[in-house]
């Protein structure tokens, strides 16, 4: 110690300190950062995530240098900065003590909290700068590394602890988590269309379709000059055709194709419709909403014909109706009928809707919280939980929402007014 002088001492407990900051920097950094972002980048032609990847490939060589190197240096930190106390002081305990003190007290503020902090605030960046550091180790202390992991391996099998692969698979809860958390990288258009489909996974079609009492069709069973008129005055292009009732479903016209026909002047009758005819397309009820986007594309279908088990039609989908629940409305409503982006609070806190109303639209333009594993209207809901046609002015509150029922026909509750909880 007499030939070192006293800065070059200083100098070199320093060195080892920044030795084990760059060991701790690199730990954090290469553990934090996303693979995802890397991968991104390697494909784009970067070789430094080339690099990073290939060290993320082999964790526990990749650990094994970090924290070996990592160790080492800091008991050779404790080691100069005992031979310190020794030397200047004498072999007091106290000396020892406060030496040992002072060096614990440096490594923990300048090698490990302050480098594994910005390690991670900036994983990539400094991953990708201390990747041909780390690699060289790893053949460097190859041997040691080796034989590290051959006695933690065997440990492992000991204790009956199985080994994990590193690679790890992200579910849909945390894609959504990603999205929902992903500010301004995302824009809000896009953020709502990803959540949209994570979200169709839980629906079937029925949560989309159009309800059979609001489905328009048309009876071949009618008059030609009723034929006629509704023919004339519909506002759909395709409309299902049945013979006397509804569960009689025949096949599909192209409103276009009928119209062609009405230009005529021969007389018409309900054959000349039904030539025009396509076969229906009948999909179970319970039919998941990202199969039937599906089974629309193989068979070149646009419409389908909900039935039940029974085989009673219980509604209709489109595929725009599907392609809705992912981008949002986008088509025209049919006069007489409500948007569901065209409801919101007044200034009371209150809100008329009609009874038809999914409460799945509800819920979303209105962030209340109605049960949804039951019936899918208003109307359905509170018939199942007042188990009664009730009269107008009846009122109840349902997960802290008060619903009041304003206008009842038919044997259905037409229009309720929900005050905001």
């Amino acid at each position: 110690m007499d030939a070192v002088p006293l800065w070059a001492q200083i100098l070199g407990l320093a060195f080892l300190l920044f030795l084990s900051g760059f060991f701790s920097i690199s730990e954090t950094a290469m553990m934090a950062l996303s693979r995802y972002r890397m991968r991104h980048l390697a494909s784009a032609g970067s070789r430094r995530a080339k690099l990073v990847l290939h060290l993320l490939e082999q964790t526990e060589r990749l650990l094994g240098v970090i924290l070996l190197g990592n160790n080492m240096i800091n008991s050779a930190a404790s080691a100069l900065a005992a031979t310190f106390a020794i030397y200047y002081f004498g072999e007091s305990k106290y000396a020892l003590a406060l030496a040992s003190t002072a060096v614990s007290f440096a490594i923990i503020i300048f090698a490990e909290i302050t480098p594994k902090v910005i390690g991670a605030a900036y994983p990539e960046h400094i991953a990708m700068g201390v990747a041909p550091v780390l690699r060289v180790l790893m053949v460097v202390m190859n041997p040691l590394v080796w034989l590290t992991n051959l006695i933690v391996k065997f440990l492992l099998r000991l204790m009956r602890i199985p080994e994990k692969s590193a690679e790890t698979s992200v579910s849909t809860e945390e894609l959504r988590s990603i999205v929902l958390e992903s500010g301004h990288f995302i824009p809000k258009k896009h953020k709502s269309i990803l959540l949209n489909l994570f979200a169709l996974e839980d629906l079937s079609v029925e949560d989309v379709m159009t309800p059979r009492a609001q489905i328009e069709a048309l009876n071949l069973s009618m008059p030609v000059e009723e034929i006629r008129h509704q023919l004339a005055t519909c506002y759909h292009n395709k409309l299902p055709v049945y013979e006397g009732e509804i569960n009689r479903v025949i096949g599909i016209l192209h409103v276009r194709k009928a119209i062609a026909l009405l230009d005529q002047e021969a007389e018409l009758t309900s054959e000349h419709f039904r030539q025009l005819l396509t076969p229906p397309y009948f999909i179970p009820e319970d039919t998941g909403v990202f199969a039937q986007l599906q089974y629309f594309q193989e068979n070149h279908e646009r419409l389908g014909i909900i039935v039940d088990e029974y085989g009673e039609v219980q509604g209709l989908v489109t595929l725009e109706d599907i392609i809705e629940e992912m981008i949002g409305e986008f088509t025209t409503s049919m006069p007489g009928t409500t948007r569901a982006d065209t409801f919101a609070w007044d200034d009371k806190g209150e809100c008329l809707v009609e009874g038809v109303m999914t409460l799945r639209d509800i819920n979303k333009h209105l962030g209340l919280n109605l049960p949804l594993d039951g019936p899918k209207t208003v109307n359905g809901l509170l018939l199942e939980e007042l188990r009664d046609i009730p009269e107008a002015s009846v009122s109840l509150k349902m997960n802290d929402c008060i619903i009041e029922i304003i206008q009842v026909q038919n044997q259905a509750i037409k229009v309720v007014k929900l005050i905001k909880p």
